[in-house]
């Protein structure tokens, strides 16, 4: 623990007890072993190791803080939804723990400014406010146990944004909804993704999503993904009323 103290100890922040104020005020309660916390903040690109030459980083962390929200959450679901079935109660926690509801929350904390970093925040990608909320969830797991883990869950995510209601009727993927819809009604579609970069020096991808060999939508965005779900999303309003009612 020692070895870790002096890897972690370099930021005045951390030093003079404001990141651990800070930190108690996000989660709650009084964090036990700090350490923990100051390494789900602690991006790769530090290339901090310990004396093993194990990577110091909040990828590890990361990964256990999606296997514990995943857990919690599907706890609840259980017993908010008796009559729910796995495909439905699956579906749900997709939902809750999608990748865009991640980064709504990472950006809510506003857990960016703790990073630790050498590269600076405005190259990040937009995932990096959900991956380092899930290396909090982590953290508190291994520093307090899965019943503060379980606090802190229904505290910042079941309490404020879990309606089930609510959730049954959010879309949390319009491409994958667009192409169930064509291929249940023996649709075919075809999504024409090249580039289409501006004055502005930013990489752009545009796309041209056909339906029987119709150009339905068109979307520009600066992966090929999000452009791909935007021209979707924009098909989706154009066939609303026949998919909503497949």
């Amino acid at each position: 623990m020692k070895i870790l103290k002096n890897i972690f100890q370099k930021s005045r922040s951390k030093e003079d007890g404001i990141f651990f104020n800070e930190i108690q005020t996000i989660i709650g309660f009084k964090p036990q072993s700090i350490i923990y916390y100051q390494k789900a903040f602690t991006h790769r690109s530090t290339n901090q190791m310990d004396l093993k030459g194990n990577p110091m980083n909040y990828e590890r962390l990361e990964f256990l803080g999606d296997a514990m929200l995943s857990a919690v959450i599907a706890a609840h679901l259980y017993n908010k939804a008796p009559a729910g079935d796995e495909g439905y109660l699956t579906k749900m926690r997709s939902k809750i723990v999608s990748r865009e509801h991640l980064n709504e929350l990472g950006r809510d904390l506003n857990l960016i400014r703790f990073v630790e970093s050498k590269v600076p925040t405005q190259h990040f990608g937009e995932n990096i406010h959900g991956n380092i909320f899930e290396a909090l969830v982590g953290a508190i797991f291994l520093d307090k146990g899965y019943d503060y883990c379980e606090k802190f869950i229904q505290k910042s995510v079941i309490i404020p944004y879990v309606d089930i209601a609510k959730l049954e009727g959010k879309v949390i993927s319009y491409k994958s909804l667009l192409i169930e819809w064509c291929q249940k009604e023996k649709k075919s579609f075809f999504f024409d993704v090249f580039d289409d970069n501006g004055n502005d020096g930013q990489k752009y991808f545009g796309v041209k999503l056909s339906i029987d060999n119709k150009v339905i939508a068109k979307a520009r965005a600066t992966s090929k993904k999000k452009a791909e779900e935007k021209a979707a999303q924009r098909a989706y309003f154009a066939f609303q009323e026949k998919i909503d009612n497949k």
